[in-house]
C-alpha cells in the first residue's frame, strides 16, 4: 500500500517548502505542492498538520558496544581513556547484539536512519561478532554500515616515542587482517536488507601502510566506505611527525587511502593544507563535538573545512566517550560550539546548514548519497516525522531552530526506513525497549580493572605529552 503524507512542512533545498510526499514501497515516489496529490482506496492517509518532516539523520561515527561502557569511564585524554575501554571491552556475544540495539534505537529516536558503526569484534570470533552485530540492527530496522576495527600494530605504537613502551601482544599481520575483511564483505555485505560492510583501520597511528593501502584496494575494488580515526589528538600529530616527517593526511594520500568514499572520524588537529587536500579527494570528515570535548582533544575547524568545501557530518562517537548516542545533542553542539572560534558571525553555522551536514553531509560520508539524505522522487524513503505540538517545540516560531537549538525531547512521531515505519506515535514498532533496558539492567556491578598491561603508559604520557 502507498502512503500519502499530505501537507507537511518539509526540509527541502535547506529551506521549508509544504509538499505532498507520496512513499511506495521502499520509495520516494513523488513529492509535489501541498494538496496536489489525490487520496485514493488503496494509499493510507497521514496528515502532515502541525508536523515537520526531514530525511533521516546519519550517526558518522559510533562504537555500538561501548553501550556497555556508559557512564564507565573516568574522565581522562584519549591515550590513557582506551587503556580502560581495552580493559572493559565487552567479550560476550549477547552484549554486542544488545550494543547494536540500543544504539540503533537512541540514534532512530535521536532522528537518525543510518549509522556507521566503528566496530569492535573479539578476536578470534570475527565472524561470530560481526553475526551478534547484524541480526541487531536488522532486529531494528536501521540502515547500518558496519565497519570492523582493524590495526596490525600494537598498542603502544599509538603514542609519540612509543617504541620507548612494552609492545605487548601484536594483532594479526596485514594479510590476515585483509583476508578477514574478504570474508566479512562475503558473508554480511548485504545492501538489499540496508546493511554495508565498510572497511575500518583504527587509524594510521596503529595501522602499517600495507594494512590501510590494502584496506583502500578492497574499498575501490568492491565500491564500499573507508572509514577511520584521523588526528583525533595532538598526540597522533606527534606520532605522524615522528613516523613520516609530513602530515598524516598528506601520507595517507599519498598511500591512495582517500577518495569520495573515505569518511575520517574527529580531525581536530587538521591543518589549513590537510583540509584543502582532503576538499579535493571528496572526502569527508565526520564531527564529534561531545567526544572531543568528553576527552579533551580539542576543537576541531569545522568552520574552516566548510569554507573549503570540505563535506562535514555529524557523529556521536561511541558511549563510552559520549556517554549517550543522541544525534540532536551532537547537532546542537556541533552548530554553536564554533562561534567562539571565529568572532565573524556571518561564519556561524546556521541551523539549516547543520540540518544539511546531518542529512546529505551524512550520506555522502557513508557512500550513500545516491539513496538517501534527501527528500526527492527515487530517494529510498529513509524519513522521519517530527511532532511541531511537543512543548519543546513551542511556541510556533521557527521550528529549524527550535529542532537545532532548542532541547526538544520525544519530538520524533514517526520514523520509516527503507519504506518500513519502524516508529509510530513515538513508539517503536519493531523491538520493545523495555526488554533492551531489562538486559541492561542486569549487568555486573563494574567490573575491577585489569590495568597490568598499561601501568605504565600514564607515566610516559605525562612525560612525553605534559611536560615542556
Amino acid at each position: 500500500m502507498q502512503t500519502l503524507i499530505q501537507s507537511v512542512l518539509a526540509f527541502q533545498n535547506t529551506s521549508l517548502e509544504s509538499v505532498d510526499v507520496l512513499l511506495d514501497g521502499q520509495q520516494i515516489h513523488t513529492v509535489a505542492p501541498a494538496g496536489t496529490l489525490p487520496t485514493t482506496p488503496d494509499r493510507q492517509i497521514i496528515s502532515g498538520q502541525d508536523k515537520l518532516l526531514l530525511p533521516g539523520f546519519v550517526n558518522g561515527h559510533t562504537h555500538s558496544s561501548q553501550v556497555w561502557q556508559r557512564g564507565l569511564i573516568p574522565q581522562l585524554p584519549l591515550e590513557l581513556w582506551l587503556a580502560d575501554v581495552f580493559d572493559s571491552t565487552p567479550q560476550q556475544l549477547e552484549q554486542f547484539y544488545w550494543g547494536a540495539v540500543s544504539t540503533a534505537i537512541d540514534t532512530v529516536l535521536s532522528g537518525g536512519t543510518c549509522l556507521m558503526d566503528h566496530a569492535y569484534v573479539i578476536p578470534g570470533r570475527e565472524i561470530e561478532t560481526m553475526d551478534a552485530l547484524v541480526r541487531g540492527y536488522r532486529s531494528v530496522g536501521i540502515r547500518a554500515v558496519i565497519a570492523p576495527l582493524i590495526q596490525d600494530m600494537p598498542f603502544a605504537a599509538g603514542f609519540p616515542s612509543g617504541c620507548l613502551l612494552p609492545q605487548g601482544t601484536s594483532p594479526k599481520p596485514a594479510e590476515q587482517q585483509l583476508a578477514l575483511m574478504e570474508a566479512l564483505i562475503a558473508e554480511f555485505h548485504d545492501p538489499d536488507q540496508g546493511i554495508y560492510i565498510g572497511l575500518g583501520p583504527t587509524g594510521f597511528h596503529r595501522c602499517s601502510d600495507a594494512l590501510l593501502q590494502g584496506c583502500a584496494e578492497l574499498s575501490d575494488r568492491h565500491q564500499l566506505c573507508y572509514h577511520m580515526h584521523l588526528l583525533e589528538t595532538r598526540a597522533q600529530h606527534r606520532v605522524a611527525q615522528e613516523r613520516y616527517g609530513m602530515s598524516a593526511v598528506q601520507h595517507l594520500s599519498n598511500l591512495g587511502c582517500l577518495s569520495s568514499r573515505t569518511s575520517l572520524a574527529h580531525g581536530v588537529w587538521i591543518s589549513d593544507n590537510d583540509i584543502a587536500l582532503l576538499a579535493s579527494t571528496g572526502a569527508t570528515l565526520v564531527h564529534n563535538p561531545v567526544s572531543n570535548l568528553r576527552l579533551g582533544s580539542g576543537l576541531a575547524p569545522i568552520l574552516n573545512c566548510l569554507q573549503a568545501g570540505l563535506n562535514v557530518s555529524f557523529g556521536c562517537d561511541g558511549a563510552a566517550s559520549n556517554d549517550a548516542q543522541n544525534l540532536l545533542e551532537a547537532i546542537k553542539l556541533g552548530t554553536i560550539l564554533h562561534r567562539i572560534s571565529d568572532s565573524d558571525y556571518e561564519n556561524w553555522i546556521t541551523p539549516e546548514q547543520a540540518l544539511a551536514m546531518a542529512t546529505v553531509g551524512g550520506a555522502k560520508g557513508v557512500h550513500l548519497s545516491d539513496r538517501i539524505g534527501t527528500i526527492a522522487s527515487g530517494m529510498e524513503a529513509d524519513l522521519v516525522l517530527y511532532n511541531l505540538n511537543h512543548a519543546s517545540m513551542l511556541p510556533r516560531t521557527n521550528p529549524l531552530q527550535l529542532l537545532v537549538l532548542g532541547r526538544p525531547t520525544e519530538v520524533v512521531e514517526t520514523v520509516w526506513i527503507r519504506g518500513q515505519k519502524i516508529v509510530n506515535q513515538g513508539q517503536m514498532l519493531t523491538v520493545n525497549p523495555n526488554i533492551l533496558n531489562q538486559v541492561l539492567q542486569q549487568r555486573i556491578s563494574t567490573p575491577e580493572q585489569k590495568r597490568s598491561a598499561y601501568d605504565n603508559i600514564e607515566s610516559h604520557y605525562r612525560k612525553v605529552m605534559l611536560k615542556p
